[in-house]
């Protein structure tokens, strides 16, 4: 079935990203149980640098992290490679939607876990984020926002 507009690609898009998103997150509570941030899994850790102060929201680096951050990424590049149609606007449309998918993910792994719950969802819980904005982690609203404008931007160019 083809999607006739970009819309209706964009809304496609969007509500398929969270059901991943979903499913997931159902993966990582089986896998991580109660403790966030692969806290109990054996993996290796790097708990601080200054590159993860820069560009991990100070979170450490595992082992774990950064194979399956690395294998959801080609998960994602894997449509415009089988369709051999990449370009930089639709680009934009897939790290749009891998922004989307980890802040959803994160955000369901807590109302989803049961040794967790939405209610869990706090800084004195989640003390893997270590930058909170408000009601959320930094990250959530710097990506969300971030996603926002790759979509818009894909948006316009498959509207021309």
């Amino acid at each position: 079935m083809m999607l006739s507009t970009p819309i209706a690609q964009l809304v496609a898009t969007v509500l398929f990203t969270l059901l991943l998103a979903f499913f997931f997150a159902k993966v990582e509570v089986h896998i991580e149980g109660p403790h966030g941030w692969a806290a109990n899994l054996p993996t290796w850790r790097i708990e601080q640098h200054v590159l993860l102060d820069l560009f991990w929201g100070g979170r450490a680096m595992t082992g774990y992290h950064a194979w399956v951050f690395s294998c959801i990424a080609l998960f994602f590049h894997l449509p415009p490679v089988f369709s051999g149609d990449w370009s930089w606007h639709g680009e934009c449309r897939v790290l749009a939607s891998l922004m989307l998918f980890w802040v959803a993910e994160d955000y369901l792994w807590f109302v989803i876990n049961p040794a967790a719950g939405w209610r869990r969802f706090n800084r004195q819980f989640a003390t893997w984020h270590k930058i909170w904005w408000w009601v959320a982690p930094a990250d959530y609203w710097l990506f969300l926002t971030l996603a926002a404008l790759l979509y818009g931007w894909w948006l316009r160019a498959a509207s021309l």
